[in-house]
């Protein structure tokens, strides 16, 4: 049986201001880069662009030889400094038991580093039915056919293209760097201004 027919809902969500306010534990993780390097990062101005993945963010301040290494060096360091300050976002906790009520499995599909990603749901006790991490806009779409997952919800116009290449929903929240315009011009289907909206949206979408 495949999972589609298997488990007829499966929510795909991004992490990164999707369901975790994670500026402060990644701002804590770019100053110490920043201190161990000598290299002058504006980790303000880093967190308010979150979604890419973070070699995309490094090619900003680094020369484009030293930003593999310094992306190892970053994961490396990630886990000290970013899992402890970083907290679920107000509905994520609600919404996934939404979900589950429904009978609905939940995936995580995140650019992040998947071993960094598991972390912040231990740390949180979340417990998605999966987290899938490494991925970024279209690249997400694979991950999402392959759970079968029908709805993919994000905050970042790349998770609204991951979105149409699975030929999911694409369901946006204004919590992240995009804006609503921003979003509904990538393509989103439904803009909630977080979380807090999803569970409401979802026993519609249920009934409809």
């Amino acid at each position: 049986m495949d999972v589609m027919s298997s488990h007829p809902l499966t929510v795909g969500f991004d992490l990164d201001m999707t369901l975790l306010d994670t500026r402060p534990g990644i701002k804590a993780a770019y100053l110490a880069l920043s201190a161990e390097t000598g290299t002058p990062i504006d980790a303000d101005l880093v967190v308010s662009r979150l979604g890419p993945p973070v070699d995309e963010e490094l090619r900003n301040w680094f020369p484009a030889d030293k930003v593999a290494a310094t992306a190892d060096r970053y994961r490396e360091i990630y886990p000290t400094h970013a899992i402890a300050p970083s907290l679920a976002l107000p509905g994520a906790r609600e919404s996934i038991a939404a979900i589950r009520e429904r009978g609905g499995r939940t995936i995580v599909v995140t650019a992040k580093y998947q071993p960094s990603a598991e972390l912040h749901m231990a740390h949180l006790g979340i417990d998605p039915d999966a987290v899938i991490g490494g991925l970024w806009a279209e690249a997400k779409g694979h991950a999402l056919r392959e759970h079968g997952a029908r709805i993919y919800v994000g905050d970042h116009t790349g998770d609204v293209r991951g979105a149409r290449t699975a030929g999911a929903l694409s369901v946006a929240v204004t919590t992240g760097p995009c804006d609503e315009r921003e979003l509904r011009e990538a393509g989103a289907d439904v803009v909630l201004s977080s979380l807090t909206e999803f569970p409401a949206w979802l026993e519609g979408y249920e009934a409809r």
